[in-house]
């Protein structure tokens, strides 16, 4: 019995001298395949739902009913978007080439051409480094593709349910007269007679470009000077009164996809597109069918997301520390947490190893198959 209170008191001698030593970083809560999961990133996390809830303005008692319902799922936003982020990389979905336009399209909003000085500005701006911030980006970007591919690309909706909301529900496609427009507006302010010339070369050259099939909203984001261009040139729909006499008259003549010539104003050139028109009056199916086709279409989409990083749950390895709930767990998953440094080295005393060194030296004297003779031991 002396080695084995030999090899325990020199184990745990070791342990203490090595936990002396130790100075914890970080706390990993939870591991997801080959990722891990942070109290720092779940604190985190938390931090941010409260100042958001700040912001729209709650307080109080409804401040404190607000954050304990979103808190209790921050582990499992987390643990969902690793899950759809790794599904990403493994469908080789390739998102590199929309951030590098996204980060393009917010240097030029911050009119910043130096790109040290961008990467200082985003850091200021969202108080993280410029590659932390490209990262989350991209993790956005991968997460939205998977669930856009994997979920929304397999709902169907047959026609037939989609004319039979519309005889359910034709009161509500009675419709005012409207026109839905985006804009792209080229600015002349501050510029002399050839800038102005040039403001206006550019407009022509970008309706040319819009008639000849090029994508409207990517033409207002990547060119207009308006606000708008965040929002791909979006002006939403409009009545005849919301809009000056020339331009309506203008725009209502235009079909439904329709570019304008560029409109001289007193700041610049502005391009409207015709998204839709509304008539006034009850509106036909096929008017409406997208319409009902989105209305349809996410009460099932939402569900169907779950039930997706549910089956990512049950097929991935997936461990949460004790004291932290998943609050999307899948049903009958073990995630019981298995910690390696728990794990103690195995002791035997001086009996066992005596009695496994004795078997050892007996397989000498077994039959050797085959013959009729035994393999003489040299121990006793």
């Amino acid at each position: 019995m002396r080695l084995r209170l030999l090899l325990s008191s020199s184990a745990f001698a070791a342990s203490t001298l090595f936990a002396a030593d130790i100075n914890v970083l970080e706390e990993i809560i939870a591991k997801v395949n080959s990722d891990i999961i942070t109290r720092s990133e779940v604190d985190k996390g938390r931090q941010g739902v409260v100042a958001e809830l700040q912001q729209r303005g709650a307080k109080g008692a409804d401040l404190e009913k607000a954050i304990a319902e979103r808190a209790k799922d921050v582990l499992r936003d987390r643990v969902d978007q690793l899950l759809l982020v790794q599904k990403g990389k493994e469908l080789n979905i390739n998102v590199d080439p929309d951030i590098s336009r996204q980060l393009a399209e917010i240097q030029k909003q911050a009119n910043i051409a130096d790109s040290e000085k961008f990467q200082a500005y985003v850091r200021e701006q969202t108080g993280m480094s410029y590659e932390d911030y490209k990262s989350e980006m991209k993790n956005s970007m991968l997460t939205q593709r998977v669930i856009r591919q994997e979920v929304g690309g397999k709902i169907s909706i047959p026609r037939a349910e989609l004319q039979k909301y519309y005889e359910e529900h034709a009161k509500e496609f009675v419709r005012q007269e409207q026109v839905f427009l985006r804009e792209i507006f080229v600015s002349t302010e501050g510029k002399d007679a050839a800038g102005a010339a040039a403001a206006e070369k550019k407009a022509k050259d970008l309706v040319a470009r819009a008639r000849k099939g090029e994508k409207f909203p990517e033409l207002a984001r990547d060119n207009s000077d308006s606000q708008t261009a965040q929002n791909f040139g979006d002006l939403g729909g409009m009545k005849r009164d919301d809009l000056r006499k020339e331009i309506s008259d203008m725009v209502w003549e235009l079909p439904r996809n329709g570019v304008t010539e560029p409109i001289k104003t007193e700041r610049g050139f502005l391009i409207l597109k015709v998204e839709d028109k509304h008539q006034a009056g009850q509106a036909k199916f096929e008017e409406v069918e997208n319409e009902i086709q989105e209305r349809l279409f996410m009460p099932r989409f939402q569900p169907k997301i779950r039930e997706y990083l549910t089956q990512l749950r049950q097929d991935a390895f997936l461990e949460i520390k004790e004291g932290f709930i998943d609050s999307g767990a899948a049903p009958g998953k073990d995630t019981k947490w298995t910690d390696p440094a728990q794990l103690r080295p195995e002791t035997v005393s001086k009996d066992e190893v005596s009695q496994k060194a004795r078997r050892k030296r007996l397989l000498w004297a077994v039959p050797i198959p085959g013959t009729k003779s035994e393999a003489k031991s040299t121990s006793k």
